[in-house]
């Protein structure tokens, strides 16, 4: 068995024997109850010794783990010329497994400490090789092992300012102290942590342990947010509210290498800033909100068409000749990165839309635009992006804690990146020695089962077009189940 199933099998084990206990504690007046994943916290305040409305600490923590099958797909080639980078046409198994513990505190009222240690474990299909902006499984961008590793992804510390307005209930949940501000208020945040924390947010595509499993609908696949191997990033940004409106800006760093664990601390020579606009708004009496995120990166980072001339002028500058850091490709025939690499500029900007319709029904939408001149350096191979679906709720069938969702997604690669790969290069994640290209498409369909306290079960699966933006290849099906369970 897996390691980090075992661990995953004994946590649940666990999670039935603290739920016993509750419930046995709480029989002769059962304690009010709001959301399941917050049963603990609420007992806590029920029993005096916790005040949810005005949090002084807070601590949750969920486990998740996900099981994915490829089958075998048609393939006109693979890995040609030595090229490494191909989505292997052979059936394969690939699995993830997680387990995060958030805790925060607050030493006086407008400072919060937060804190969160995490567990992985992962082998992914194909080495994580051979898809640009649809991976399968959204965990495998923390770089996991098949042995379970513990790191901390985010320590950070926010201070709030607060301005008048009404007054704003802040819910309790990870990553959030319950508490009341006004609705005009600066908050500044600096430390460790993801920058999709808090850029990018979308109710019905962002929280993908309980919605899709596509790394397409984490957030826009063309989004090359600054950020080491596993998604996270030291930095520092500022949210300021005024009422219906928030205006974001945050200063992070960049990886040493392109998708690598260490992160350069050079903050005025490399380095990733992004500005968002958003508003939130009733729609015919439903909620939705608009976001408008831009991004500007300055990394050491190599042009595609830099590369392709300086192999043209020399054939001895290519893939198997770098002596500095390289992807590792063994295809003497071909241009490679390493020999481009230098500061250089990337931009993006995007869209964000979601909509509820009913109590039981909404949509979301996404599109970004990348200039698409320069390597992806920490997200996935993609320059342009949409991801656009819905998610119902069970209640129409009597299980109103089920999930269904429906999710598409298409990206895009450009003229450069395309005549690159064509030549045989390969990049972060894609590159089969040569392209016949065509968009990368993904439809994401699953299904969450409510299981029993705070553990839901999902089915998922994924029809992939055009792997690697390839058309020679594909397509691929992939099926997925999923454990999740929070506390």
């Amino acid at each position: 068995m897996q390691p980090f199933l075992r661990i995953f099998l004994l946590c649940i084990l666990v999670l039935f024997s603290l739920t016993s206990v509750k419930v046995n504690a709480s029989v002769a007046e059962p304690a009010p109850r709001e959301e399941d994943e917050h049963d603990v916290m609420n007992w806590l305040s029920h029993e005096g010794l916790h005040d949810l409305k005005e949090e002084k600490w807070n601590a949750y923590g969920q486990f998740t783990y996900i099981s994915s099958w490829k089958s075998a797909f048609p393939a006109l080639y693979t890995n040609l010329n030595g090229s490494t980078n191909s989505l292997l046409p052979s059936a394969e198994r690939s699995y993830t497994g997680t387990a995060t513990l958030y805790l925060a505190v607050k030493p006086w009222h407008g400072t919060e400490i937060y804190v969160v240690p995490e567990l992985i474990a992962a082998e992914p299909l194909s080495g994580l090789l051979g898809l640009g902006g649809v991976i399968q499984n959204f965990e495998l961008q923390k770089n996991g092992s098949k042995d379970p590793r513990v790191y901390l992804s985010r320590a950070y510390i926010r201070q709030i300012f607060e301005f008048g307005g009404s007054r704003v209930q802040l819910e309790s949940d990870p990553m959030q102290l319950g508490g009341a501000f006004d609705s005009r208020r600066l908050i500044v945040t600096v430390g460790n942590f993801s920058i999709l924390d808090f850029f990018d947010k979308n109710t019905y595509s962002g929280d993908l342990r309980r919605q899709f499993n596509n790394m397409a609908f984490l957030t826009y696949a063309a989004y090359d947010f600054a950020a080491d191997a596993r998604g996270y990033t030291i930095g520092l940004l500022a949210e300021y509210y005024q009422d219906d409106w928030a205006f974001r800006v945050g200063h992070i760093l960049p990886p040493a290498d392109p998708n690598q664990l260490t992160l350069s601390f050079k903050p005025f020579t490399y380095y990733g800033d992004q500005i968002e606009l958003e508003h939130k708004h009733f729609l015919y009496g439903q909620p939705g909100a608009v976001r408008v995120l831009g991004y500007r990166n300055r990394e050491n980072m190599g042009r595609w068409d830099d590369a392709i001339n300086a192999y043209q002028l020399n054939n001895n500058l290519n893939a198997t000749t770098c002596l500095g850091f390289n992807y590792g490709s063994e295809n003497s025939t071909a241009p490679d990165l390493c020999w481009a690499r230098k500061p250089n500029i990337k931009m993006g900007i995007g869209i964000n839309f979601e909509q509820q319709l009913t109590d039981d029904i909404g949509l979301f939408f996404r599109g970004m635009y990348s200039d698409g001149k320069t390597e992806v350096y920490s997200f996935t191979s993609t320059d342009q992006s949409i991801s656009l679906g819905g998610l119902m709720k069970g209640i129409r069938w009597g299980r109103g804690d089920d999930l269904l969702g429906i999710g598409y997604a298409q990206g895009w690669i450009s003229t450069e990146h395309a005549k690159y790969l064509n030549y045989g290069g390969i990049d972060g994640f894609i590159g089969d020695g040569r392209l016949n290209q065509s968009s990368e498409k993904v439809v994401d369909l699953f299904y969450s089962l409510y299981v029993y306290d705070s553990l839901w079960f999902t089915a998922d699966y994924q029809h992939i077009e055009n792997p690697g933006y390839n058309a020679d290849r594909g397509p691929v099906n992939v099926y997925a189940v999923r454990g999740h369970f929070e506390f």
